[in-house]
């Protein structure tokens, strides 16, 4: 799956990093898994019971509406995670990247019965490979996705930043900054845009700013790309 980015209210650019459909599958399968170890271990608990008659509908009926409400109370009440969702670190989020509303995993949650339960899972495996957003018709109804949270190493977690050939720096006050100062602006950084975190890259724009008296122009999250920049420029030198 491919990643998207999206444009806050604030104009800061956030990375979303969509979740596989291999890694949704697999959510899937475990919260298959789980759901049914819990039917057979109630229906083994009721039949040692020995109940027999009209009321033993209604201990079905008991077991049943967690089973029945599982997608939706999982994502709703712990952070848009199933333990499926949760084992392999993604998560339901708004296409902004912030937390959904209940109404939003509302939306999802009946749907899930077109694209997901009547259909097997075809409906909604196409529609997230060809919408491009890790959306299946859920997701599109609700205006949500599935992320990825898992972290990847590499270049981009060093001070190293690639540049391109014939770049001009723009901030020489960055000189002012050590190796220290530009690690912990590049985490937080990274960290924001992975979590969605618009307000700490704001925060964290206007501090730089002030820091080194300087006025942005471009969009926070942009500025703060091109302090990086700008720093591995003059530190190449």
């Amino acid at each position: 799956m491919d990643n998207f980015q999206i444009e806050t209210a604030q104009n800061i650019g956030i990375q979303q990093k969509v979740a596989g459909i291999g890694e949704r599958i697999l959510a899937f399968l475990v919260d298959t898994f789980l759901l049914i170890a819990y039917g057979i271990l109630s229906s083994l608990a009721i039949a040692g019971l020995g109940m027999e008659g009209g009321d033993l509908w209604v201990y079905y009926l008991i077991i049943g509406l967690p089973i029945f409400l599982y997608y939706l109370l999982f994502e709703s009440f712990n952070n848009g995670r199933t333990p499926g969702k949760a084992a392999l670190n993604i998560r339901v989020v708004k296409l902004d990247g912030s937390r959904p509303r209940f109404s939003q995993f509302l939306v999802r949650w009946l749907l899930r019965l077109i694209d997901v339960t009547l259909a097997s899972g075809s409906i909604a495996v196409v529609t997230i490979l060809l919408n491009g957003k890790g959306q299946r018709l859920g997701d599109m109804a609700a205006g949500t996705t599935v992320i990825s949270e898992k972290k990847q190493l590499g270049l981009s977690q060093t001070l190293m930043v690639d540049l391109p050939e014939n770049y001009i720096p723009k901030y020489p006050q960055v000189a002012l900054l050590k190796d220290k100062d530009i690690q912990n602006i590049k985490s937080l950084y990274q960290n924001a845009r992975r979590d969605g975190n618009h307000k700490v890259i704001l925060s964290l724009s206007k501090k730089i700013s002030e820091l080194l008296e300087v006025e942005p122009q471009e969009t926070p999250s942009n500025f703060v790309k091109t302090i990086l920049r700008d720093f591995n420029y003059y530190t190449q030198q």
